[in-house]
């Protein structure tokens, strides 16, 4: 079946001549002489690209693109204009315009572009297709869908932060392929950088998931709680250094010993620390910073503190940083470490507390039995 196009045009002679070049390229053309008529036949035919001219009598072409977007967001609409018309173009492209091409346009540049633009449907269509059948493959998991469930990772979560992750990546793919057509390298260069940053999170995400969610049973051992401690500061603090962050630790050598799953506590304690790291690096208000990390017995239990003298947060960030997919550093979280690091916590019969404000860092507190819970 021919793909549809819809033509939008008040020329009558760039019409004819833009529907033999793409009725050529195997698209079925329907043509309309202003914004009303496309509108009507948009209606329709609901075409999956749309070629309208900026400037037109009545309904101008940005105007039709912000209706045509606001019916169907994922429709690709590729925007003539003339060379005086730059500002509407680019004007055009913040309303998500898929490209621009100008006049007297040049067969080639027209057919790259619809072929670009059909691409992109193609691959958001085979993403969305992924996305549900790696739902369904889950659900079909249910030994994995039951220690999921007992995690609080529920399958909807996942999915959302999945089609999150890559509606992002696919718009820097967007924004690379936009750049390289119009010979904009800072574009490219925008777009790679959220490419690489997506394809970043994706793999912390999966890591993560992989880490915890995976079927297996808590392995607990007795170990030193210093021992434990110092292996857990070493693998932060050069780290934090490097950053230029003082690093403190005060590890009592008289706390003895606890029984634990070593690999999944000795994680979550490195969450948090390099929770705490971020939080100095993304403070810019100090000259300096230093994060401290506090290890005694308390009652019976083991307590470990650590606080640092980053961003801070405030009301609605603390009561929300251990939801899952909540992320408080933008593109550059995952929204899973500090979930993850309270359930490995409480898993063990322990608790987690928080104490921050905007501009004053932010203290853990961190307490577990000594002896595994049944």
């Amino acid at each position: 079946m021919e793909p549809k196009i819809l033509l939008v045009d008040d020329e009558d002679g760039i019409r004819k001549v833009l529907h033999i070049s793409l009725a050529d390229a195997g698209y079925l053309v329907f043509e309309a002489a202003d914004g009303s008529e496309a509108l009507e036949i948009f209606k329709k035919e609901n075409p999956p690209i749309v070629l309208t001219d900026i400037k037109m009598p009545g309904m101008d072409g940005v105007d039709l693109l912000r209706w045509i977007k606001h019916r169907n967001p994922e429709t690709e609409v590729i925007m003539i204009t003339g060379h005086g018309d730059m500002d509407l173009a680019i004007r055009s492209l913040k309303h998500d315009a898929s490209d621009f091409i100008t006049k007297p346009i040049n067969d080639d540049i027209l057919k790259n572009a619809v072929h670009k633009a059909r691409e992109r449907r193609i691959i958001r269509e085979k993403l969305r297709e992924y996305t549900e059948n790696l739902e369904t493959l889950v659900r079909e998991k249910s030994a994995l869908q039951d220690r999921l469930s007992s995690l609080g990772l529920r399958i909807s979560s996942v999915s959302h932060g999945i089609k999150g992750l890559l509606t992002a990546l696919d718009g820097g793919i967007y924004l690379v392929d936009s750049g390289r057509s119009r010979d904009d390298p800072a574009q490219v260069r925008d777009g790679w950088e959220t490419v690489k940053t997506m394809v970043d999170r994706i793999r912390n995400m999966v890591l993560d998931i992989l880490f915890y969610a995976k079927e297996r049973d808590m392995t607990y051992e007795t170990i030193r709680v210093d021992n434990l401690s110092r292996e857990v500061a070493a693998m932060v603090e050069s780290t934090a250094r490097g950053k230029g962050i003082k690093f403190v630790s005060e590890i009592d050598g008289e706390t003895g010993d606890i029984r634990i799953d070593a690999g999944y506590f000795r994680a979550a304690l490195v969450n948090i620390l390099e929770n705490a790291v971020d939080a100095c690096i993304r403070d810019d208000t100090k000259t300096s910073h230093c994060i401290r990390f506090v290890v005694r017995a308390d009652n019976g239990q083991i307590r470990f503190d650590i606080s640092d003298t980053g961003v801070g947060m405030d009301h609605e960030t603390r009561e929300k940083i251990f939801d899952l997919f909540y992320s408080s550093k933008g593109r550059k979280g995952t929204g899973l470490g500090l979930f993850i690091a309270r359930n490995v916590i409480e898993d063990h019969g322990g608790s987690i507390h928080v104490s921050s404000h905007p501009g004053k860092g932010s203290h853990f507190i961190v307490t577990i039995p000594r002896e595994a819970p049944e």
